[in-house]
């Protein structure tokens, strides 16, 4: 498992919406979204780059923390 800082997540809807970006590269990732904190816990054999890269794209951007 690693953590992502990712920006701009504000809301339930935020959320739901960076989970489905991890989803959408590996379906059996774990995703623990904490939107006080900003981060993202993911379990996944996506390298967290790749994650990062898709957040940033989908509108969230993200860095490995």
């Amino acid at each position: 498992m690693y953590e992502l800082q990712v920006e701009g997540m504000s809301c339930g809807h935020c959320a739901s919406t960076v989970t489905k970006l991890v989803k959408q590269l590996d379906q059996g990732a774990k995703v623990e979204v904490d939107l006080a904190g900003k981060k993202v816990k993911v379990e996944s054999g996506i390298a967290p780059g790749e994650i990062a890269e898709a957040l940033t794209e989908g509108g969230y951007p993200a860095r490995a923390a």
